[in-house]
């Protein structure tokens, strides 16, 4: 089984590796993309004994392509649905990105016991667009940005993103990897663009400060000081004031895909979290 149909017919797409009396991993995969971001940390945390799972967010990857319910309260309630199914107790989730918020959104909602801890990469928490309550954060404009640059030539848009901030490529002397970017393009292409561009506003505008002060689960948040997507002064550094058992650990020079990019150090890093 690699899918289950959720309560409105949704049909959720995952992989599930490993033992299933290990100690689950969740992987919770950024815009516009799908679980197959994971395929690093997947495979490490796989030959570590771990039971990895990830999936692909609803209108993402090979899931079905909705035209609804492209927001966080759904896109929990999708992940409460998955555990029942999947009876994950004791999990580990990690979330980059988008998907940090997602994790987020669903451990703050999580049945008792089925959550051990939560590690958050570049996530978009507490809350990424500029508001009276958050002066620091992005203008809304840059928001409204990446939705026209989705409706004019979404396939443009996703090449530029990959080639460039996202992975940090446009800085100079970084080590670009095509690989990388065909696979990023490849992803985001794979999912549904009407889900796509609604996720836009999920991840942008949805405010993750009351997840994070009831979350007392051990919380590791990890961010690279050159994120060009989800800057670190407006997320991590201010998320881990509002987590109660949190660590921050930052990153010099690393950008927002740095899970990629840098995979032996960050899983490395995951590691220790999870064992400590």
């Amino acid at each position: 089984m690699d899918t289950i149909t959720l309560r409105d017919g949704t049909r959720l797409f995952f992989k599930d590796l490993g033992p299933r009396d290990a100690q689950p991993i969740v992987f919770h995969h950024g815009w516009p993309l799908s679980g197959d971001e994971w395929d690093n940390q997947m495979l490490y945390f796989y030959a570590k004994g771990y039971r990895v799972i990830a999936h692909d967010r609803r209108g993402h990857g090979r899931s079905s392509q909705t035209d609804n319910g492209n927001d966080m309260d759904t896109y929990a309630a999708d992940l409460i649905e998955l555990a029942k199914v999947l009876d994950l107790k004791n999990a580990i989730h990690v979330g980059h990105s988008t998907g940090g918020g997602e994790a987020a959104h669903y451990v703050a909602r999580a049945e008792p016991g089925r959550v051990a801890k939560l590690a958050l990469i570049a996530a978009v928490t507490p809350v990424m667009v500029k508001s009276a309550t958050n002066p620091e954060g992005l203008p809304l404009e840059v928001f409204d940005g990446f939705r026209a640059a989705h409706l004019k030539n979404r396939a443009q848009f996703f090449l530029e993103l990959a080639s460039g901030p996202f992975y940090g490529f446009n800085r100079k002397g970084s080590e670009i990897s095509m690989g990388l970017i065909h696979n990023w393009f490849r992803q985001g292409m794979m999912g549904g663009t009407k889900a796509q561009y609604d996720c836009i506003k999920a991840f942008s505008e949805t405010d993750f400060t009351a997840d994070l002060k009831k979350i007392d689960l051990p919380v590791l948040i990890m961010h690279g000081d050159d994120d060009q997507v989800v800057p670190v002064h407006d997320a991590a550094q201010k998320a881990i004031k509002l987590v109660r058992n949190g660590k921050l650990k930052l990153y010099k020079g690393l950008p927002h895909g740095m899970a990629a990019t840098h995979a032996d150090m960050i899983n490395a890093d995951l590691l220790a979290f999870f064992t400590a």
